[in-house]
């Protein structure tokens, strides 16, 4: 049986405290089960707005979507985590993942370092986190770690990913030695979604799997919208773009036909779109709630 869809919209922008309310509330009202807050230089700081987010609704969970884990000391993170999921009420999910914007790093005087030494640090951030809300001493108190989303497509990372999180997030993308991403083929996603199911098979219970939607359009020819995409994703074929699931054109119906068929294909139910698409998403969410 298929695992039922949850749906999260990435918040960029936040406002006065007053658009940020109604923006919140309104995510609520389409459907959406979890609002989320990336990590960037540049954006709102994720965990004030997450509890604001808290006040103003009362049933999507919240969360990070994802922390850089060199942003962070674990101690100090274990703090903002115990803290927010007081006050949200246990509705906090905690996203974690490596970073990958170098020039971010520069300009808040962080270490960047190599891939391998990112993977490291998330690592011992998670096992961090693990020991200080594991312990019943820990102020202030918290019942449990909050669900963990650790995204990433590396194979160190779906490892990790394997042994402690109960939500896996692909990117479907690479990045170059610059920090750029760019897309990778439905195949080569499909690829780590699989290895990640070989380092999984001894989890007691499967993860949730999660996918970011980067574009979400209304269209009347999905053909024709895909031939234009080309231009920003060149390295991919016509019929590649079109089963992307980074992509999702068309008519509703067609975006909520695309989206049971990522599910049937890498076993994504997660989706997350960005804030953008808040409304052009919420007649999806309608046509899909339940299945």
């Amino acid at each position: 049986m298929a695992r039922p869809f949850r749906f999260g919209v990435s918040m960029l922008t936040v406002g006065t405290a007053a658009e940020w309310r109604e923006k919140c509330r309104k995510a609520e009202a389409l459907g959406y089960d979890v609002l989320l807050l990336p990590d960037h230089l540049g954006m709102p700081a994720p965990f004030p707005a997450l509890v604001a987010a808290a006040e103003a609704t009362e049933r999507p969970r919240l969360g990070t979507f994802v922390l850089n884990a060199g942003f962070w000391n674990p101690a100090l993170l274990a703090r903002e985590v115990a803290t927010a999921g007081l006050l949200m009420d246990g509705r906090l999910e905690l996203g974690l993942g490596t970073g990958y914007v170098k020039a971010e790093h520069d300009g808040a005087g962080l270490p960047f370092g190599t891939r391998r030494e990112r993977v490291d640090r998330l690592e011992r951030t998670v096992a961090e986190l693990d020991r200080l809300l594991g312990d019943p001493e820990h102020v202030p108190r918290t019942a449990r770690r909050p669900p963990l989303l650790l995204g990433g497509n590396g194979g160190r990372v779906l490892r990790l990913t394997a042994r402690h999180a109960d939500i896996a997030a692909f990117t479907g993308a690479r990045e170059d030695a610059a920090g750029k991403l760019s897309l990778i083929s439905p195949d080569a996603l499909q690829e780590r979604v699989t290895a990640y199911q070989g380092f999984a098979a001894g989890r007691t219970g499967p993860a949730e799997l999660n996918y970011l939607i980067q574009l979400v359009e209304t269209v009347a020819d999905r053909r024709a919208r895909a031939r234009e995409a080309m231009r920003q994703v060149p390295e991919l074929s016509e019929d590649e773009v079109l089963a992307h699931p980074a992509l999702l054109t068309g008519s509703v119906r067609e975006m909520a036909e695309q989206l049971r068929a990522h599910r049937d294909r890498f076993g994504f139910s997660y989706f997350v779109v960005l804030d953008p698409a808040l409304e052009t998403f919420g007649p999806v969410i309608e046509e899909l709630r339940g299945t």
